[in-house]
């Protein structure tokens, strides 16, 4: 996930004195020019922003601090490693991100909601000043997030509400410390921590506006094979068995989610110009979310009962089937992408890069035909 926006507005509001009167300006303008719902929430991205960036202090200092739990003391030493790793063998930014820690006192930083109409799989989108139009609204206090919900679930919308553990201010923060390590995915287990370490260092390389799918599968996609390069080179024997069974769950997770997803679009397809779904295509939405959730209790029995993603069936709609849509849809053709690379990681991110230039539709389409032909061998 990336906050560029509020990035920016932090970087104006912290800019050195030589600056501060055009900084102050600029935004003072952006704020007046957005209305006041917008400057509230602009507001509400800024202060909190610097909440989470005056709450940290840096890995060296946590870690020589007598008082520092035995725990965290070992959770910090391990993403320092990782974050060594992310440089000297992924080729990740090597600046000041991830090598400071806050603890925040609640499970996650932000509150993302997501809505879609209940004929469709499209994402209602907000636009603004510097990072484009994204398919999400992120509060730092989930109370403000859950008041948006309910007003867009006032106006027809399928609504999704999800804590958020990280997120990219994209490199703008760097000189001000940079993007921290946080308490809310500090305890994750190691190959976990080093996904997410991975996924928000990528947002660094490349970042398209206008263009989340694009953004969050090419994320995905480094972050999954980052982690498979960690566990064969640095991950312990226990770490490995735990990554193995958490990924195949996750694996048939997907299936099911995407399985779904791609009967719901057809469903939505045969709609035409129609705004709202007819009562056989109500009723054909019902069984095929029925099915979903039957097939997904038959899941957790083949997985012992484990729960982990039972909060996000509980409330499954067209905006979490959308929402997963963009961290997925693109992440097999960055997957082919690298093996087209010879596996070489620059080689890789330049190739990114130049499809980047490319319009959303031609470098989606390039990036679906890789994987086709990846998949047929």
């Amino acid at each position: 996930m990336s906050f560029q926006t509020l990035s920016r507005l932090s970087s104006w509001l912290l800019g050195d004195r030589t600056s501060q009167g055009l900084t102050l300006s600029v935004l003072l303008t952006t704020l007046l020019l957005s209305g006041c719902a917008d400057t509230r929430y602009y507001w509400q991205s800024v202060t909190g922003h610097l909440a989470v960036m005056q709450a940290a202090r840096s890995i060296d200092h946590w870690l020589a601090n007598d008082q520092t739990a035995t725990p965290l003391h070992q959770r910090l030493a391990l993403a320092q490693s990782i974050r060594q790793f992310s440089v000297t063998e992924l080729r990740l930014p090597d600046n000041a991100s991830y090598k400071r820690f806050a603890d925040l006192r609640r499970p996650y930083v932000v509150w993302n909601v997501v809505a879609a109409p209940e004929s469709s799989l499209t994402l209602k989108t907000w636009c603004f000043p510097v990072a484009g139009c994204v398919g999400y609204r992120g509060y730092f206090e989930e109370a403000d997030a859950r008041a948006l919900a309910a007003e867009l679930q006032e106006q027809g919308l399928e609504v999704s509400v999800y804590g958020v553990p990280a997120y990219s201010t994209l490199g703008w923060m760097n000189w001000a410390g940079g993007d921290p390590i946080l308490n809310t995915f500090v305890n994750y287990p190691d190959a976990e921590l080093a996904r997410m370490i991975f996924h928000e260092l990528a947002h660094q390389v490349e970042y398209v506006r206008d263009d989340t799918v694009f953004n969050e599968s090419f994320a995905s996609a480094v972050e999954r094979l980052g982690a498979a390069q960690w566990l064969a080179m640095r991950g312990t024997p226990e770490a490995r068995v735990a990554y193995a069974q958490l990924d195949r769950r996750r694996a048939q997770f997907r299936k099911l989610t995407r399985d779904t997803r791609q009967r719901l679009g057809q469903i939505y397809a045969s709609n035409g110009p129609q705004v709202l779904l007819n009562i056989g295509q109500l009723a054909m939405k019902r069984i095929a979310m029925s099915d979903f959730r039957l097939a997904y209790g038959e899941l957790k029995k083949e997985w012992g009962g484990y729960s982990g993603y039972d909060a996000w069936v509980a409330q499954a709609n067209n905006a979490a089937f959308a929402a997963q849509a963009a961290y997925d849809d693109l992440v097999p053709g960055f997957e082919a992408l690298f093996v087209r690379q010879g596996r070489d990681w620059q080689r890789f991110y330049d190739a990114v890069r130049q499809l980047a230039k490319r319009s959303a539709s031609e470098r989606g389409k390039l990036l679906k035909q890789m994987a086709l032909e990846q998949h047929l061998g």
